[in-house]
Order: structure tokens, then sequence, then C-alpha cells
């Protein structure tokens, strides 16, 4: 059995994380707060993943702005305009999964500001036959038409992927997933097919954002305004319309450290949403 732990991190101009958002939280000072926490604790990111991997036995391997992110960002910019850098590198994170699977059975991805706080095995605590593990943000959708969030909140990826399913012709039901911490073996990497007619995707989320279709009136004018082009948005939707299984991570293993500050005992991985890296570090030291 070949297991792999992998992350990426790939710096990009503040103006390119939130595009031409219309919501006044997508702002660009938000986007320097995120980018400047990173460059401070650059080092202990990348090593306390790699501590974690040495410790439960298994190879990590770090993805950078290397050629081959470079090769990558081009054809796709050249495909797909539309997309802000952003977007463009959350989709690079799911094209290594990819390319990983060709010489890995079970892999484990952590986003960046993801942090192992355990010498628990991933791989045996998870029995990834059983299906894809991540995390779903349900719970954080408002479902109401006077919603106006963030073009990355919960309830913009749900809004999206459910304009996307009734499009498609399926029913509209669909799960926010976040995929800050993915598990997965070959067979659902594979069955997932996330790349498998790409360009449609990417043409039908532009039609769904498009005058013509907010003249339909199917939903307000707010919610079309939060439709991008999201990695997750589109990882909702192929789960769904490829039925592949899924099993849902706990509090445990990805741990939402947002606006609350505080991170639990038991917590395996913990998901600096907030950037408070400090409070992070205190705990793992402790």
């Amino acid at each position: 059995m070949q297991r792999i732990i992998y992350s990426i991190y790939v710096d990009i101009p503040v103006a390119e994380h939130f595009g031409k958002s219309k919501n006044k939280t997508d702002t660009v000072e938000k986007a320097t707060e995120t980018v400047n926490a990173f460059k401070e604790h650059y080092t202990r990111l990348i090593e306390s993943k790699k501590d974690y991997a040495d410790s439960i036995g298994i190879p990590f391997k770090m993805y950078e702005y290397d050629n081959q992110y470079k090769a990558f960002e081009k054809k796709f910019t050249k495909d797909f305009p539309e997309l802000t850098g952003y977007e463009v590198i959350n989709f690079y994170k799911i094209y290594i999964l990819y390319e990983l699977a060709k010489d890995y059975d079970e892999i484990l991805y952590l986003d960046f500001d993801a942090i192992p706080l355990t010498k628990d095995n991933f791989f045996e605590a998870w029995n990834l036959s059983k299906g894809i593990c991540v995390y779903d943000n349900n719970d954080a959708v408002v479902k109401s038409i006077k919603v106006n969030h963030s073009i990355r909140s919960p309830s913009a990826k749900y809004y999206n992927c459910q304009a996307m399913l009734l499009d498609g012709g399926y029913h509209p039901a669909n799960d926010v997933i976040n995929t800050g911490i993915i598990g997965a073996c070959k067979e659902d990497i594979i069955k997932l097919n996330y790349f498998g007619g790409f360009r449609h995707i990417i043409e039908m989320m532009t039609a769904l954002r498009s005058d013509a279709y907010r003249e339909t009136g199917l939903y307000p004018e707010n919610i079309v305004d939060m439709f991008r082009y999201d990695n997750e948005t589109i990882f909702s939707y192929k789960l769904k319309v490829n039925n592949v299984n899924v099993q849902w991570f706990d509090n445990k293993w990805h741990y939402f450290f947002d606006k609350q500050r505080f991170i639990p005992d038991e917590t395996k991985i913990v998901h600096t949403i907030c950037k408070d890296f400090d409070c992070v570090w205190r705990k793992l030291d402790a």
C-alpha cells in the first residue's frame, strides 16, 4: 500500500484572491492578512506537516511555485482566462491529487493552513476504501433568498452547486464540501472524474453568472453575484453526479478554527481559517 501526504503553497498577488467580487467582505485588506500570515509562518507550516508525516512513516511532498506549477498556470489561464489566480491554485491542488494517484494508493492532502496536532496515523484511523474523506460546511449555509455573503462562503457554494445540478437535470440537494483536508484512495479519485468535461463545467458556471441567466429570475441578483469558479463547488457537483462514496470528517480530524479562537484538546488536524497560527503553535508546543 503506497501512501503519501502533500500540501501546496503558491504566493499570488492580493488582487487575485477575490477577483471582481461585489461582496464588501471580499477585500484586498483581508487577502493581505492571509498573504502576510503565510509568509511569516512559512517555515513552520511546512515543518509541522513534514514532522507529522515522518512520525507515521509516510512520505511528504510540498508543491510550490516551480516549473510544474508554471506550466499548469500557463495552460489553465490560456484555456480559462476568467479564472483568478486563487482559483487556478485551488484547481492545481486537485490536479496534483490526480498526478499522485498514478503512483500512490492512498493520499492525504493538507491545505497550507491545515496543521496536524497529533501523532495518530490518519491512514489507520480512516478506511479510505469506504469513500473520500472531506468535511462538510452544511451547518454554515444560510438558506434565504436575501443572503449576501462572500464568494467563498458556504452559502455561495451551496447555491452555485444547486444551480449547476438543476441546469444538468439533477436533484438540487447538495453538500457544501471543504477541500482544505482530503483523504482519498486511488479508486475514488478516478471515479470522481474531477476534470472530466471540465470545459463544459466552466462554461456552465459562466452561463449561470450571465445576464441571460439573471433574467430567468430563478435566483435573485444577490445570490447570482456570489457565483464563481470554486473548486469546492465542482467537487460537490462531481460527488453527486458520479455517485462517489463519502466519509464525513468529524471535528477532530478537521477542526474548523475560525472565529471561536479555541482549539479543543482532542483535535487531530486544525484548519486555521482565521490564520491565527501563533495560537496553533502554542497548542502544538503545549
